[in-house]
């Protein structure tokens, strides 16, 4: 039963070719690799390797210790030793293997090694580090090397100290300062925590790209953000008339006069996004068809819930039906009441929600060109 102990070395500081195969060629690779950088962990990792093979002989296994990488672009690396591992298995036939890593990153490419032959463990070798002064020293070296790192943490606390004896100076309150800075850094950390900054390094190639094939969501997202900049607007002209300063009672009334807004800026996105679908593909996703009908639903609930809480809160009058005449059926006035018309904004937002769900249905199961066309 032979087992391939695969060491994935993948930005090696030495140049050597790939794969490196038996203990005889993996010893020689220790020691160039030590010599060229005595600090760097891939040396523990090729060591634990030959301490796996030596430890599966013991048991009676065939081991077979290899060693994969080379390069520095991931995709190319990634690529070519998925090539190595094809080659490796065709040549030697191992049953089973075990991959020893060292990081995160080569850790990644356990999915890649699992495709082509069984992997029945993984080896994670972490390297324990002296708890003195001189260790700490060269951790702190290290890291102020790290540029991202930098950038990370250095730069926000400089900047946290640098604004707290100005924030303290202007408002004459370190209670003031100190919930200043906090906000910040609170901003900051969702900032990176949800990827915005990835997001928007993204973004104007993503325009570009939109410009190039013609999409038409471009310019919906565009209406879509100009539509929820009136809302906005609209919300803070409703909340200023407000004489009762009840923060119940302003969120509502600022919902009340936003949401139709925000409704139509949700529905000129996903509309923008549907045509994409039916320009770009032979069919559409139903998720993309049920998305209109669940942003006119989720506008109509949340509306008719403001407008019953500002009703029972005095901000607004009974609603009243006006008297209609329509020559055959005549509409006699009557005033409807909150609990009432907040039933009729749910019920209606369940019947466009089930709608949508029908008509998503109903597309995800037809060919839209076919439809189209006839």
């Amino acid at each position: 039963m032979t087992t391939l102990v695969v060491c994935i070395d993948r930005d090696s500081p030495v140049s050597t070719e790939y794969p490196v195969v038996g203990r005889s060629s993996v010893e020689p690779l220790i020691t160039e690799t030590g010599v060229e950088d005595p600090e760097d962990s891939r040396v523990n990792c090729l060591l634990e390797g030959l301490r796996v093979a030596d430890e599966l002989e013991a048991e009676g296994s065939e081991p077979l210790l290899v060693v994969v990488g080379g390069g520095t672009d991931t995709v190319g690396t990634d690529r070519h030793i998925a090539t190595l591992v094809e080659d490796l298995v065709e040549t030697y036939g191992p049953d089973s293997a075990i991959v020893v890593v060292d990081s995160a990153d080569d850790e990644q490419l356990v999915p890649i090694i699992e495709s082509r032959v069984q992997v029945d463990a993984v080896d994670r070798v972490v390297v324990r580090q002296a708890r003195d002064i001189e260790s700490t020293y060269y951790l702190l070296k290290q890291f102020l090397a790290d540029e991202e790192l930098r950038k990370t943490v250095l730069v926000p606390l400089g900047l946290a100290m640098v604004a707290f004896p100005i924030l303290l100076i202007v408002a004459n309150s370190t209670t003031i300062a100190i919930g200043a800075i906090a906000a910040a850094a609170g901003v900051f950390l969702i900032y990176k925590g949800l990827g915005i900054d990835t997001y928007l390094s993204r973004l104007p190639g993503e325009i570009r790209e939109a410009l190039y094939s013609g999409q038409v969501s471009l310019v919906t997202y565009v209406v879509a953000v100009g539509l929820s900049l009136v809302g906005l607007f609209a919300g803070a002209l409703g909340v200023s008339d407000i004489e009762d300063p009840a923060t119940f009672v302003l969120v509502n009334r600022f919902a009340f006069d936003s949401v139709p807004w925000l409704t139509a800026a949700a529905l000129a996105a996903s509309l923008g996004r549907l045509l994409d679908e039916l320009i770009q593909r032979e069919g559409v996703r139903s998720a993309y068809v049920n998305l209109p009908f669940g942003a006119v639903a989720v506008g109509l609930v949340v509306r008719g819930f403001s407008a019953y809480f500002l009703e029972r809160g005095g901000v607004f009058d009974a609603f009243r039906v006006t008297r209609t005449d329509l020559g055959v059926v005549v509409v006699q006035g009557f005033t409807m009441e909150a609990g009432t018309r907040l039933a009729v904004f749910i019920l209606a937002g369940i019947l466009i929600s089930l709608l949508g769900v029908r008509v998503a249905t109903y597309v995800s199961r037809t060919d839209i060109e076919s439809e189209l066309a006839e």
